[in-house]
């Protein structure tokens, strides 16, 4: 594997994200991706975005030979910080669905609004692919 899990003695082990992480390998880049689908139809619901949000970056992860498991870094955009603590758990059971258990790296920020009226959630994500050989 070309990740380290970077996780400094004596500090609590985070819930859902890896405090850093070192990788090597072919780097793939996402655009913010929120929660439509291949219509441009906006799921439901922040946790439908999200979930629909990371299809979407598992898609895209797809389409460069990558996969869940090569994540390093997200980017979260959210524009409800209230509705995003409250339903942790379901994101949490959204994001194990589609991705399993894989905790990148991640920043989670508030925002007033994003560019799509009515997106809940904008995400970037970096993923690293080994190198081959």
């Amino acid at each position: 594997m070309s990740q380290q899990i970077l996780q400094p003695p004596g500090w609590p082990r985070p819930k859902g994200y890896a405090n850093g992480i070192a990788a090597s390998g072919r780097m793939i880049f996402t655009a913010g991706v929120i929660g439509w689908d291949e219509r441009e139809q906006l799921a439901d619901g922040l946790v439908a975005q999200c979930a629909q949000a990371f299809a979407n970056i598992k898609a895209i992860l797809a389409q460069a030979g990558a996969g869940p498991e090569h994540l390093v870094r997200l980017t979260w955009y959210v524009t409800d910080r209230e509705a995003y603590l409250a339903n942790t758990g379901q994101i949490g059971a959204a994001w194990r669905d589609c991705f399993g258990k894989i905790f990148p790296t991640m920043a989670v920020i508030a925002v007033s609004a994003l560019m799509e009226a009515d997106a809940m959630v904008e995400i970037e994500a970096t993923a690293v692919v080994p190198a081959a050989g």
